[in-house]
Order: C-alpha cells, then sequence, then structure tokens
C-alpha cells in the first residue's frame, strides 16, 4: 500500500505528525488566545453571522475539521474497498490521542473530542468515496470485461 503511493503516504505522514504536535504537545490555549478567539466570535455575532457557534460548539467544529483529511487520507490509502477500516482507523487514532493526552501535563481528555474526531474522520471517508467514485466505477466495469473482448 504504502510502496504503491509514496507521495500520499508522505502526505499522510506530515498531516499525521501536525495532529500529533497539536494533539500531544502541552500548548493548552493561553488567555490572550482565548480572549482573541471570542472578540472574532463576537465580531461576527454583531455582523448577524455564525450566531448560534460559541467557543463550545467552535472547538466542536475545529475537532471535526481536523480530522476529515485523516478520512480522505486513510481511504485513499486503503482503497474504496476498505472504507470501513479507514473508519476503524480513524475511530482508533482517536482513542489513542485521548488516551495519551491523560498523561499530558496542561491537556484534557474529551470524550466529545472522540466524537467529534471520530465523525470528522467518517466525513472526510465520505468525501474521498464521492471524488473517487468515477475512477472506481471504470476499474470495476474494466475487470468485468472479458479481456478477450478488449
Amino acid at each position: 500500500m504504502l510502496h504503491r503511493h509514496p507521495f500520499l503516504s508522505l502526505l499522510t505522514g506530515g498531516y499525521l505528525a501536525f495532529v500529533a504536535w497539536l494533539t500531544l504537545t502541552p500548548q493548552p490555549i493561553g488567555a490572550d488566545d482565548e480572549q482573541l478567539i471570542l472578540r472574532a466570535l463576537d465580531a461576527l455575532h454583531r455582523r448577524g453571522y455564525a450566531e448560534s457557534v460559541d467557543y463550545a460548539r467552535l472547538e466542536f467544529l475545529a475537532n471535526i475539521a481536523l480530522f476529515v483529511p485523516i478520512g480522505m487520507f486513510l481511504l485513499l490509502l486503503l482503497g474504496a474497498g476498505q472504507w470501513w477500516l479507514a473508519g476503524i482507523g480513524s475511530f482508533a487514532l482517536t482513542v489513542a490521542i485521548e488516551t495519551a493526552q491523560r498523561q499530558i501535563p496542561g491537556r484534557v481528555s474529551d470524550d466529545r473530542d472522540l466524537l467529534a474526531n471520530t465523525v470528522g474522520g467518517l466525513i472526510g471517508i465520505a468525501v474521498a468515496l464521492v471524488l473517487t467514485a468515477p475512477a472506481t466505477l471504470r476499474r470495476r466495469r474494466r475487470r468485468r470485461v472479458p479481456a478477450t473482448a478488449r
């Protein structure tokens, strides 16, 4: 799998390293960062945008967005027929991150993150399935046509 897709494997590894840095290093959002985010949300709300999004919902949506590429990468590496394995991989990666965060000072393990990350991975899998459907269907048609008929 990895040798057939070296660039995709490298890209996936790089993104996973970014996610590991983001989720497994003791770098909680400071008070100044949180105030900046709250001011940005307040500015959006005053203009009538994203009025239903508060800080907790924004964090939940960010966790979903963080895992969409992981679902896509796993599906592309494993193939459309292994979509379920990509889903299990997204969930397993989330469980590993949340378990590791319990041991990291300044990090908080949260069941909502488990849900958000898994949903993000599944969304990524669905997006990748839709984008790769034409190529998958062409390959399946080619396999069904006998070699003598080509």
